[in-house]
């Protein structure tokens, strides 16, 4: 391996404009010009969530789905979660047809007059559109 002299080195430090006592310094200051650009290349921009992930955060939230008031959720750490109606697990498999799942949340008390669920849509709790994520979310459970 062959070196390279210390001056040909100290010239190069010196073509780039940098003094030694720049070197030794713990900042080197580089001139705006000097960078190849100031903009970035690309920007990222987050993804927009899922209908799930928008039907989880509606069923979690107390001022809209309050879910948990009632219900226990598979691996969900809640501090009380409800134990007065069916936990909700396994969706899928429970309602085949989602579109019997959508119509329980719906209105509740078509399938039992007697139930204490409220009829989320009937009485305009949530929106079609809410109904709709909520249960895309329920099929991720």
């Amino acid at each position: 391996m062959r070196r390279k002299p210390i001056a040909l080195l100290l010239g190069g430090i010196a073509a780039a404009g940098l003094s030694l006592s720049a070197l030794a310094a713990d900042t080197v200051t580089v001139p705006k010009e000097a960078l190849p650009h100031t903009k970035p290349i690309f920007a990222v921009t987050p993804a927009a969530p899922t209908p799930a992930e928008t039907g989880k955060q509606i069923a979690f939230s107390r001022k809209r789905g309050n879910c948990l008031a009632c219900h226990a959720f598979p691996n969900v750490q809640a501090q009380m979660p409800g134990s007065i109606a069916p936990p909700l697990v396994a969706m899928k498999l429970r309602y085949p047809n989602k579109s019997v799942l959508r119509a329980h949340i719906w209105n509740a008390m078509k399938f039992n007059p007697n139930t204490a669920m409220p009829p989320f849509g009937k009485h305009k709790i949530l929106t079609k559109e809410e109904i709709d994520k909520v249960v895309d979310f329920l099929y991720t459970l």
